[in-house]
C-alpha cells in the first residue's frame, strides 16, 4: 500500500476493498454524510408522496387503497423530487461526494437486494408455455427498442436504456444497465421519466383493454398485463385494478409471475448490453471488455440472492422450512424486508441522487427524440404482447 508524506500527515493510496465497496478511503467517509443524508431524506419524502399519490389514484378508479401497495413507484417519485430540489433551491457542492456515492454504490446495493424477490419456483409456475412466451417477448422488446433508437438517432446509451426498461423491469433495469454502458445521469433521468409516464398510462388503460379483448380468459389477460407494462409497481397496480374491477384472481397471479419471469432475465440482459457497448466502443476506455465490465459484480450478488430465495422456497415444499430455519410466514416477511422495503429506500436514495445532480437544462440537448423512442417502444411491445397473450393464453388454462 503506497504512502506519501504531504507535510500535513501521510496520505495513503486507496485500498482495493475501499475502492470496490466505498470508492473512497475510510477516513474520507465523513465527506459523504451530508450528500447521503440529503438523498436519503428525498427518498423518504418520495415514499410518503408515492403512497399518497397511489392511494388517490386507486380511489379515482373506485378502489379502496386500504391494505394495498401503491401503484406509484417511490423510486420514480424520488428522481422527480431530486430534480425539483436541484432546479429550485439548488444543491451546494458540499453535498456532491455523498450524492455521487448514492448514485454509484447505494444503487448497486439496492439492485443486489432485489434478487431475493426472484424465485425459480415462481417462474416455473407459468409453465412450459409461459416462460418461452415471456422470453420471446423480452427478446423482441430488446431488438425493437434498439432498432427504434438507432433510427431515431439517439445515443446508443439511451437506446440501450430504453430497451432494458421496456423489455425487463422499468426503473430497476435502467439502473442496473446504466453503469455497464457508461450512461450519464441525464440519460438515466430521461429514461426513468419515460418509464414513469408510459408505464402509468399502461397501468390505467391496459386493465380495461385486457378485459375488452380477452373477456373471461384470465390467463391471457394476466399474461398481457405482466408483459406489456414497464415497472413492477405499475404491473402490480394494473393487476390489482383488474382483480378488483373484474373479480379475477387468476389474472393477477399470472401477471405477477409473468413479471417476475421478465425480471429474472435481468441477469442475462445486463452483461449482454454491456458487451454490445464494449464492442461498439472497440475496447476503448481501458478495460471495457473485461469480465467485471461485461458481467458486473453486483449482478452476481443479485443472482446469488435469487438462488437463496429459490433454495428457501424449495425448502417450504411439503410443509418444510426455508433454509431449514423459517416457516412460510417468516420467510415471506424476510423476503419482503430484504427484497422490497430496503431496496425501495436504497434505489430511491440513488435516484434522488440522480435528480439532485441533474439540471433540467441538460435535457434540451437530448430533445424530444428519446421521448418518442420510449413511446414507440412501449406501443410496439404492447401490441406484440397483446397478440402473444391471445395465442398463448388458452394454453395456460
Amino acid at each position: 500500500m503506497m504512502q506519501m508524506d504531504s507535510g500535513a500527515g501521510e496520505v495513503r493510496s486507496i485500498a482495493w476493498w475501499e475502492k470496490a465497496l466505498l470508492g473512497v478511503r475510510v477516513e474520507e467517509l465523513p465527506r459523504l454524510v451530508p450528500g447521503l443524508l440529503l438523498a436519503l431524506a428525498v427518498a423518504l419524502v418520495a415514499q410518503v408522496g408515492a403512497s399518497a399519490l397511489g392511494g388517490a389514484l386507486l380511489r379515482l378508479q373506485g378502489l379502496d387503497p386500504a391494505g394495498k401497495g401503491s401503484p406509484i413507484s417511490a423510486i420514480s417519485v424520488a428522481v422527480i423530487l431530486g430534480l425539483l430540489v436541484a432546479n429550485t433551491v439548488g444543491v451546494h457542492r458540499a453535498f456532491a461526494p455523498g450524492i455521487d456515492f448514492a448514485v454509484k454504490k447505494v444503487l448497486r446495493l439496492g439492485i443486489i437486494l432485489v434478487g431475493i424477490k426472484l424465485s425459480v419456483v415462481d417462474v416455473l409456475e407459468v409453465g412450459a408455455v409461459g416462460v418461452p412466451i415471456v422470453a420471446a417477448l423480452v427478446a423482441f422488446a430488446l431488438v425493437a427498442a434498439l432498432g427504434i433508437a438507432r433510427r431515431a438517432g439517439v445515443s446508443p446509451q439511451l437506446g440501450a436504456l430504453a430497451a432494458a426498461s421496456t423489455a425487463i423491469c422499468g426503473v430497476t433495469a435502467t439502473l442496473a444497465v446504466a453503469p455497464g454502458i457508461e450512461a450519464d445521469d441525464r440519460e438515466v433521468a430521461y429514461t426513468v421519466a419515460n418509464v414513469t409516464l408510459f408505464g402509468l398510462v399502461g397501468m390505467l388503460l391496459y386493465p380495461w383493454l385486457a378485459h375488452a379483448v380477452f373477456g373471461d380468459a384470465s390467463a391471457a389477460a394476466g399474461l398481457f398485463l405482466g408483459t406489456a407494462i414497464h415497472d413492477t409497481s405499475q404491473v402490480m397496480g394494473a393487476a390489482l385494478s383488474y382483480r378488483e374491477l373484474f373479480g379475477d384472481e387468476r389474472a393477477m397471479q399470472v401477471a405477477t409471475v409473468a413479471k417476475l419471469t421478465r425480471n429474472a432475465m435481468l441477469v442475462a440482459v445486463v452483461p449482454l448490453l454491456a458487451f454490445l457497448h464494449a464492442r461498439r466502443a472497440g475496447g476503448q476506455g481501458g478495460g471495457a471488455g473485461s469480465l467485471a465490465k461485461l458481467f458486473p459484480l453486483f449482478v452476481l450478488g443479485f443472482l446469488a440472492l435469487s438462488v437463496v430465495r429459490t433454495v428457501g422456497d424449495l425448502g417450504l415444499q411439503g410443509g418444510g422450512r426455508a433454509l431449514g430455519v423459517w416457516d412460510a410466514a417468516s420467510w415471506k416477511a424476510i423476503a419482503s424486508l430484504v427484497g422490497e422495503r430496503i431496496p425501495v429506500v436504497a434505489l430511491g436514495t440513488a435516484l434522488a441522487g440522480v435528480g439532485l445532480g441533474t439540471r433540467l437544462a441538460v435535457f434540451r440537448g437530448l430533445g424530444l427524440r428519446p421521448l418518442l423512442v420510449g413511446f414507440a417502444a412501449a406501443l410496439l411491445v404492447a401490441g406484440v404482447s397483446l397478440g402473444l397473450a391471445a395465442l398463448a393464453g388458452p394454453l395456460l388454462g
